[in-house]
């Protein structure tokens, strides 16, 4: 019996099938298959039942899983007080909001890279829904977004907020919000529906958002006067500065975006965990250097 047979057992009984346990583990199926039934063979029994929707385990399948979370778990922790950052070698799937991809996220890279010289970092780039279930069936390590994720097996780092201001065309002087398009993030995200609920209490239902998935498209519709544009602080500074745009107070604004580092807390991983800590300390140190 070896540690990579109980972690292909461990993965097919939470994914709940072979496909999804090979997708995750980056092998192929018929690796994972032989793995199995390796275990199997060695332990005289058999670990998993077929259903209609993948694989459930059987009862002795159910206790060998207690027996390989407490193995894995001591391996985890054998990892964080014992092995050394430039000797781990692995893969981190990154996924990260583009307000986070514009403005910390090279700190965040160099400091991994500089941390963990060995490791291998896939970044990808999408809106938080998306984000969130990539980190919920295991296709994602980390993400950075909008948050907190409220499953019980995530675990979040909380991070600093990122303030939203108002902007409008540099020709467009007094906007009025009941007319004017207001430029902002995707339909499906927080900032669109507390946005939405505002512009309707205050100017009724005749008020028009116009969603974006790009924050870079949303500060260039602006620029361009398409709309008036409730978009981060940060990233409008630059824009201002050249006199492509221009903010304006309209008497009220959204709360700030809320940011967490959401990773699969159970089971422990300890390298994502100690890279979901350096995000966070990445974040603080830019925040504090933005806004001191």
């Amino acid at each position: 019996m070896t540690l990579e047979q109980l972690r292909t057992f461990l993965a097919v009984a939470r994914m709940g099938g072979v496909r999804r346990a090979a997708e995750q583990m980056n092998i192929s199926q018929p690796a994972v298959s032989a793995r199995i039934s390796s275990l199997e063979s060695y332990l005289g029994t058999e670990l998993f039942a077929r259903v209609s929707t993948g694989v459930v385990l059987t009862r002795k399948g159910m206790l060998l899983r207690q027996h390989a979370e407490q193995v894995m778990a001591i391996l985890e922790r054998i990892k964080g007080d014992v092995m050394s950052e430039d000797s781990i070698s692995s893969l981190l799937r990154l996924g990260v909001a583009e307000t986070v991809a514009q403005t910390w996220l090279p700190e965040f890279l160099r400091e991994l890279h500089r941390n963990f010289p060995r490791l291998k970092i896939e970044v990808s780039v999408d809106i938080s829904l998306n984000l969130r279930e990539m980190l919920l069936d295991r296709s994602l390590d980390l993400t950075i977004l909008m948050g907190p994720i409220s499953e019980y097996s995530v675990d979040n780092l909380d991070l600093p907020p990122f303030e939203l201001a108002w902007y409008r065309p540099v020709d467009l002087p007094d906007p009025d919000l009941s007319v004017t398009p207001v430029i902002t993030y995707n339909r499906n995200s927080r900032p669109y529906r507390e946005l939405m609920q505002q512009l309707r209490d205050r100017h009724g239902i005749a008020a028009q958002i116009f969603p974006t998935n790009s924050l870079s498209t949303g500060f260039e519709m602006v620029a361009s006067g398409i709309g008036v544009g409730i978009l981060p602080q940060e990233l409008g500074r630059r824009l201002v500065e050249e006199e492509r745009i221009a903010t304006f107070d309209p008497g009220w604004l959204p709360s700030p975006l809320r940011f967490t580092a959401a990773y699969i807390g159970e089971p422990r991983n300890e390298l994502i965990t100690r890279a979901a800590r350096v995000a966070q300390q990445i974040a603080i140190a830019h925040h504090e250097a933005i806004y001191a």
